[in-house]
């Protein structure tokens, strides 16, 4: 507050290198070390057209603290610090928000950018929130502006959610409660897909893959997961039951009729490919999920004691660029997603899988060619 641009630019120049990528958004970076760190003046919006980039931004110093903080997305966002005084600063009642885990926006707004609705489905499953009513009322309002959004920002949103997601479920609750699911037509699907109470007491498709994702987070070993990693187990535990659409029937299964979903591994694949295209998703994300989704079912392939070292070379084969370890992820996902029944049976096939990948080290790459050149 109260300095010109020039002058924040001149005095953090004094600290490191300085990045003007954000001059018209009144934003630059400071480089400290390793870490990149935003800098900005007031700014004043005016909405000159449709969408998230409608928006003519003009710096303004001079702007109270309280008209800044009402350009912040929802209340919990906007929050002031002043650490000179060591006191947060409070204009919209966003800590009683945030102790509630309540999303709510912070003015009208709010509606003239439609991305906010992503980043509120991606806030909802980092902090295990949910949208005041109000705000998903205003949400629904701005359903046909969604296809205004560059895909590149919708990619980063999603990104968000399956990287840096500690209930993931939450952000699903958001897109069913604003209408946005129709947007994603493959995931939209799975809402009120019937399945087999006995295979899955929990209830509909879109609720097994919600307890499959928190079931996914939930393990041990996903802190340690780099981003990167999880971006791809996220979106093939998301998409792994999306062939079911398609493919579920009342059909005869141990001698009952009973609701089946034959073949929908395989049909999930091209499902899997059309979604993450649709928001965007790096070429790798998408080449590295579709094997995953189509082969999430190998471990109910074989009879006897376990998979035949030729069967599991021919899988790992199969996989590239994916791998046995990350699909044994999905499929452990995908059997705690199905409570209350016990996965001890599923898990231990996994478990044989993933031992049969080991002792031919195939756990984390598929096998080298024998010819090569």
């Amino acid at each position: 507050y109260g300095t010109t641009w020039d002058e924040l630019e001149a005095r953090l120049r004094v600290h490191g290198p300085v990045q003007m990528v954000g001059r018209s958004f009144g934003v630059m970076k400071l480089k400290l070390g390793h870490h990149l760190h935003d800098f900005s003046l007031p700014r004043r919006e005016s909405k000159q057209g449709r969408g998230h980039r409608g928006f003519q931004v003009e710096a303004d110093p001079d702007l109270s603290e309280r008209e800044a903080a009402a350009r912040r997305d929802f209340t919990i966002n906007a929050l002031m610090s002043d650490p000179l005084k060591n006191e947060v600063i409070d204009y919209f009642n966003g800590r009683e928000d945030l102790r509630q885990g309540i999303l709510r926006h912070t003015s009208p707004a709010f509606a003239e950018d439609p991305l906010r609705v992503l980043r509120g489905f991606q806030l909802a499953a980092r902090f295990s929130c949910t949208m005041a009513p109000e705000t998903v009322e205003l949400c629904r309002s701005m359903f046909d502006d969604f296809h205004t959004l560059p895909v590149e920002r919708v990619w980063t949103e999603w990104e968000k959610w399956a990287t840096q997601s500690f209930l993931p479920s939450a952000g699903l609750v958001v897109l069913q409660e604003t209408g946005w699911i129709r947007h994603f037509p493959e995931i939209a699907a799975l809402d009120g897909l019937p399945q087999d109470p006995e295979w899955h007491p929990e209830g509909d498709v879109l609720t097994h893959t919600a307890h499959c994702l928190d079931a996914l987070v939930a393990a041990p070993e996903w802190a340690a997961t780099p981003a990167g990693e999880r971006r791809i187990l996220a979106m093939a535990v998301l998409a792994h039951d999306f062939g079911k659409a398609p493919t579920t029937v009342k059909g005869e299964r141990r001698g009952q009729i009973r609701w089946i979903s034959p073949r929908h591994d395989s049909e999930g694949g091209p499902l899997a490919d059309q979604f993450l295209i649709h928001i965007g998703a790096p070429n790798i994300v998408i080449e590295t999920v579709r094997p995953l989704v189509e082969q999430h079912l190998h471990h109910l392939s074989w009879t006897g004691d376990g998979p035949s070292a030729a069967s599991t070379r021919r899988l790992a084969r199969r996989l590239h660029p994916a791998t046995i370890d990350q699909l044994c992820r999905v499929m452990e996902a995908d059997s705690r997603g199905r409570p209350p029944l016990d996965p001890a049976d599923t898990a231990g096939r996994i478990a044989t899988l993933s031992q049969a990948a080991q002792q031919l080290q195939l756990e984390q790459s598929a096998p080298r060619p024998i010819l090569q050149g």
